[in-house]
């Protein structure tokens, strides 16, 4: 029986958190997902952290007390975008997506890498749809990679100083498009893919003290989205005087 700290709790994680929780293999001690609740670890002693969206940095003191180490699941193909909203970047400078099991290091998303797995970047996505494939392909790859985990017999892969690195403050700086900016046209439409998500409103304009927001709807033609087929009774007739 593997006695885990589970830190963070997104969608991945929850899906994750009731998988343990169904199992006669693993219990869970404590859900933590606030800081100032990393103490806890000291009091529980568990042979194993589990990190899925904990939002701050744990300290190398707290790393290094379960037996079986510290495990977090990232939504990238590590080494590249490493931070925050990996999704999002993967879309905006066109580098692989993917997602990685690693152990946790004092360096963020830094640590030798369990496993981790392409998933391919589709022209029509934006950025809730490959979320959403990441984080199926996350259950998938954890599920698999749980026994390795749990008898601490993962074969892991150093990562290379190559990669990228975001910070929140990079997503948020990315939302304000500049209307007088010369971009090229398929950039412009990668950023704007990258940043819908609805239901939140990230990318936006000002015009005249007033905000507007951006959202970008692309589909592959034939794939069921183009609305009713035109039929000939429906299509307008011009004459060459019309114009």
């Amino acid at each position: 029986m593997v006695e885990i700290v589970f830190l963070g709790i997104n969608d991945i994680g929850e899906q994750v958190y009731e998988w343990l929780n169904d199992r006669n293999d693993a219990e869970i001690l404590a859900l933590l997902t606030e800081q100032e609740q990393l103490s806890t670890v000291k009091v529980l002693e568990p042979d194993l952290i589990l990190s899925s969206g904990f939002r701050h940095i744990v300290p190398e003191e707290i790393l290094s007390l379960p037996p079986l180490g510290a495990v977090n699941m990232h939504k990238s193909y590590l080494p590249y975008n490493r931070g925050t909203n990996p999704n999002v970047w993967s879309i905006i400078e066109d580098q692989p997506a993917g997602v990685s099991i690693h152990y946790m290091t004092a360096s963020v998303d830094s640590g030798p890498v369990i496993d981790r797995r392409e998933v391919p970047v589709y022209p029509d996505d934006d950025g809730r749809s490959l979320y959403e494939r990441l984080e199926s392909e996350q259950l998938d790859q954890f599920t698999e990679c749980w026994p390795a985990i749990r008898d601490d017999d993962a074969n892991t892969v150093e990562q290379t100083d190559d990669g990228t690195y975001h910070y929140y403050k990079d997503f948020v700086e990315a939302w304000e498009i500049d209307l007088e900016a010369e971009v090229r046209i398929g950039d412009f439409i990668d950023r704007l893919r990258a940043l819908t998500f609805p239901p939140y409103d990230n990318a936006y304009f000002e015009k005249d003290g007033n905000k507007y927001h951006v959202d970008i709807q692309i589909h592959k033609e034939g794939d069921g989205n183009d609305g009713d087929e035109l039929s000939e009774k429906n299509v307008p007739v011009y004459n060459e005087d019309d114009y």
